[in-house]
């Protein structure tokens, strides 16, 4: 069930969500997926909960990293509208009004399956409704996992830390 949200927390902007997953996602895998994604065709920054943000190629590392954090900055200050992409390996990419994505590896979330279960309303921010196939805030297993991930980006967006910068091939 979700926290309650306290007047505080109301308040706050931009509004976060109560969940901060216990286990962290194996990096080298989602960047894999990620590249083959994207056809190794664009540079990315990596942070270190997993967020991928696409970035100009080219740029100096300095320039990568603060158009990254440009973009988290952007998607969580606007409105942290997600879209869900079920991908045909079977994995969730998660993506955004601006380019920073997440990946959810299915394998991954499988064995961190409890806590996602238990928390997944968690990961929406105060007074959110998202409305799915199955009714209001009610998420199938891809929707419980797209929740993971954003709770990534949110992680990510409010204490950003650059993990690597991947360039196009």
């Amino acid at each position: 069930m979700a926290t309650p949200v306290t007047s505080q927390e109301a308040a706050r902007f931009p509004p976060i969500p109560a969940w901060q997953p216990s286990f962290a996602p194996p990096l080298e895998d989602v960047i894999e997926r990620f590249r083959h994604y994207s056809n190794g065709e664009s540079d990315f920054v990596v942070f270190r909960h997993s967020t991928c943000c696409i970035v100009p190629n080219g740029l100096s590392a300095a320039e990568a990293e603060s158009s990254a954090t440009e973009i988290l900055e952007k998607v969580i200050n606007f409105h942290p509208d997600f879209t869900l992409y079920e991908m045909d390996d079977g994995n969730v990419l998660v993506g955004y009004r601006h380019p920073a994505f997440n990946i959810v590896l299915t394998q991954f979330a499988q064995e961190h399956w409890r806590e996602i279960e238990n928390r997944h309303l968690d990961g929406l921010v105060s007074h959110e409704i998202l409305i799915t196939p199955l009714g209001q805030n009610v998420f199938d297993d891809r929707g419980k996992m797209a929740l993971l991930g954003r709770s990534y980006l949110f992680m990510d967006a409010l204490s950003p830390v650059v993990d690597r910068i991947e360039r196009a091939h």
